[in-house]
């Protein structure tokens, strides 16, 4: 079974940075004496799971009650706002005729909100999603690839991987999955292609309409 494994929201966004900035906003919010630079100085690079759990840390502070949930939620109102002005993304999600899975090293309860904010979920057809909770460390982790394989009755070989992250590049490549790098996000840097190349992507696209000519292709190579 050949499968398209779709990051549902990082991919087409930067997740990490609006993380970030939604922590700084509200930490400035609720401890105005905190250092709010120390505060983000230790969660660059953080995955948003990370994020969550480094308020824990500063819960001594005396953060206000449900303060993770308040993070999670803003996080994920400014995700889908960022998703809905990408233009043609659900359709040419669902033109692709290959079953789908989502990878997200995000908890299962933001990317379960985020597909359903956006309407992905329809167009992604109920396709299984596999999150931070389900392997050790909530990084991105070549582990969480081969776990979806696994659990979807396929070779990672068979498995067809959307990222726009060096390090979700790097992860995917390694559990031995053909990798598309897409530097269509709100977050693209310069030089964002040549490392996702070097970081192990088969290709490179800008424009989610041109994933289905390298899925087609992809699929004739394998078959060859």
């Amino acid at each position: 079974m050949e499968t398209l494994i779709f990051d549902c929201d990082g991919v087409l966004v930067d997740s990490e940075a609006i993380a970030e900035a939604t922590l700084v906003t509200l930490l400035g919010e609720w401890l105005p004496d905190l250092d709010a630079d120390t505060v983000l100085s230790q969660a660059l690079g953080m995955t948003t799971a990370d994020i969550l759990c480094h308020l824990e840390g500063l819960s001594v502070h005396g953060l206000p009650p449900a303060a993770s949930e308040r993070v999670d939620d803003t996080i994920e109102a400014r995700l889908a706002r960022e998703l809905q002005a990408i233009p043609g993304v659900a359709e040419a999600i669902a033109a692709i005729d290959l079953p789908k899975a989502v990878v997200s090293n995000s908890r299962r309860r933001r990317v379960l909100a985020s597909l359903a904010t956006t309407g992905l979920d329809a167009r992604l057809g109920g396709a299984p999603i596999f999150t931070a909770e389900q392997v050790a460390r909530p990084k991105p982790d070549s582990a969480l690839y081969r776990l979806a394989a696994e659990m979807l009755g396929t070779a990672p070989m068979n498995c067809l991987v959307v990222e726009d992250s060096v390090s979700g590049v790097t992860a995917a490549h390694a559990a031995g999955m053909t990798v598309i790098g897409f530097t269509g996000a709100s977050h693209v840097q310069p030089g964002q292609a040549e490392r996702l190349q070097q970081a192990g992507a088969w290709r490179v696209i800008e424009r989610m309409q041109d994933l289905e000519p390298l899925v087609k292709a992809w699929n004739r190579r394998r078959r060859a």
